[in-house]
């Protein structure tokens, strides 16, 4: 069964950076429109960023942009999410997820995608 896998979250300082990894265990990764969303503890998933299946189109939500960058490789079957000077409201679950959508489509909310990894933890301390 086809899986996603996210990986590099962890504890770090406000002004600090990470970069989330997302493995995809499908047959042709180029098929499928990329997101990425979080869930802080009490609040509800929220969409961060996505990215169309050829790359050639992104879209970020207003408190990640100019902060983030997410990229994908569909030949490696992975997607990214570069995040720089972190936040401690930055702090949450963040999962990455895929959708099925035409070349150049990209989705921002979750109900487009059917696939959900497990998450990854992101604190910021302040």
């Amino acid at each position: 069964q086809a899986q996603l896998v996210e990986s590099g979250g962890g504890l770090v300082e406000a002004g600090g950076s990470l970069r989330l990894s997302c493995r995809a265990s499908v047959h042709t990764l180029s098929d499928y429109i990329i997101g990425w969303f979080r869930q802080a503890p009490g609040k509800e998933r929220e969409f961060v960023a996505t990215i169309s299946r050829g790359s050639k189109v992104t879209r970020y939500a207003e408190s990640v942009k100019g902060r983030s960058r997410i990229s994908r490789d569909n030949a490696q079957k992975m997607a990214y999410l570069q995040m720089n000077n972190l936040e401690p409201g930055d702090t949450a679950t963040y999962y990455c997820a895929t959708g099925t959508g035409v070349t150049g489509e990209v989705f921002t909310t979750a109900r487009r995608y059917d696939r959900w990894g497990q998450g990854t933890q992101v604190t910021v301390s302040s």
